[in-house]
């Protein structure tokens, strides 16, 4: 539902008060007026993931996430939840949507922003990303940096946020009931 919501306001431009507002040219065809296209590169900050190995890893509450997704847990956390990691090697620019607490490694990056993370991540994920690497796939942040971004005005991120957050709670507890049952069952299938 909430995807369906940014689908409908910031693709379909069908947002509150839209009949007002009216379309303008912008360097990525028309956009409704009052929207910035800017560069990824000054609305977020792609942070390196940092190395820890298997036999490194704790186990824990703590998501360790790789460019495939969670590939492990550990007791403490590189960065506090809710969280975004983009691939950096292998899975270039799968984007993440972490809930918790997690520890991106070093095939990631994680997003530092000032903007609502429930509509970075959406964004994020109409995006493009290239490779950029010959032998194994992998994503160029500087290159990353300079995909445009198109920003809505803060009073609709405002009344985005509030929309999507309850239902992206909902959203992030069957995730974590995904995430239990996997684990559940790989213990399960190593015993049989």
């Amino acid at each position: 539902m909430a995807q369906a919501i940014y689908r409908e306001w910031f693709v379909h431009f069908h947002y509150p008060g839209h009949e007002s507002d009216e379309l303008v040219d912008s360097p990525i065809g028309l956009n409704p007026s009052g929207r910035e296209v800017k560069t990824l590169g000054s609305v977020v900050e792609l942070r390196y993931g940092k190395a820890l190995k298997d036999a490194d890893r704790a186990g824990g509450p703590v998501a360790v996430v790789g460019s495939s997704g969670v590939v492990g847990w550990h007791d403490s956390a590189l960065v506090t939840g809710p969280a975004i990691v983009v691939g950096r090697k292998g899975n270039v620019g799968k984007i993440i949507w972490l809930s918790g607490d997690c520890y991106p490694i070093d095939t990631t990056y994680f997003v530092v922003t000032d903007f609502p993370l429930r509509f970075v991540y959406r964004q994020l994920r109409t995006l493009e990303f290239v490779n950029s690497h010959a032998a194994v796939p992998g994503l160029n942040r500087d290159q990353a940096y300079g995909l445009p971004f198109l920003l809505p005005t803060r009073e609709l991120l405002s009344l985005f946020e509030q929309k999507a957050e309850s239902i992206s709670e909902l959203e992030t507890s069957l995730q974590q009931d995904v995430t239990t049952l996997t684990s559940l069952r790989d213990m399960l299938l190593q015993n049989l």
